[in-house]
């Protein structure tokens, strides 16, 4: 589901439309069950919730964007999107990446297709396993969508270190994933100038 609302970005849709209006409800009634178990000081029922799925899932913003903005100040060349990058460092932490999405862009480019569907998932998938294997604990609070990462795995765990640590390596995996692919745009935004600008020359009557 989550995959599913991530991939009508890619056409310019808000993924809302599948996340806020048919899985943030049921992700919502998840962490109430495990807010009441914590306060009763029972069996956590729910790994997966809706700070689970924020926290580690949404690392800048759908897309685990955060991380194609590490990735393009570490490999990317091209201009346009370092300064892209630049602008959007700062919302980005906070996991607003409308900047990033319009501007990059991910709407309409398939070279970010890829990484843009599997960093999320995996996110999701590595907190899974790591609540399940008891190496962090479950997700116990409700935190704002808008807190930077470290800090909202730190408070929806209740305080758990381990959530920075499991945080921490999937934002690195994130970054690595979506190096190679920042290269790929690079050169495809190289080309489509270098073609723009033989276009020009057909049209230039001097």
């Amino acid at each position: 589901m989550c995959t599913l609302g991530n991939l009508l970005w890619l056409f310019g849709i808000h993924q809302s439309v599948i996340y806020s209006s048919i899985l943030e409800p049921l992700l919502i009634i998840n962490i109430q069950e495990n807010i009441a178990a914590y306060a009763a000081g029972t069996a956590i029922p729910n790994v997966i919730n809706v700070s689970q799925v924020t926290s580690f899932g949404l690392l800048g913003g759908s897309g685990s964007t955060l991380c194609l903005l590490i990735a393009t100040f570490i490999v990317g060349r091209n201009a346009a999107t370092r300064n892209v990058a630049k602008l959007s460092i700062v919302p980005g932490l906070f996991n607003i990446n409308e900047p990033v999405l319009f501007g990059y862009p991910i709407v309409y480019n398939i070279t970010m297709a890829i990484p843009f569907l599997l960093v999320p998932v995996m996110g999701i998938v590595i907190s899974y396993l790591a609540t399940v294997s008891g190496m962090m604990h479950p997700c116990v609070t409700l935190v704002p969508w808008t807190t930077p990462v470290l800090l909202s795995g730190f408070l929806a765990t209740g305080g758990d270190w381990m959530a920075v640590i499991v945080q921490a390596v999937v934002l690195i995996l994130g970054v690595l994933i979506y190096m190679p692919f920042v290269k790929v745009n690079d050169k495809v935004m190289e080309r489509q100038a270098v073609e723009a600008d033989d276009d020009d020359d057909v049209f230039d009557l001097d």
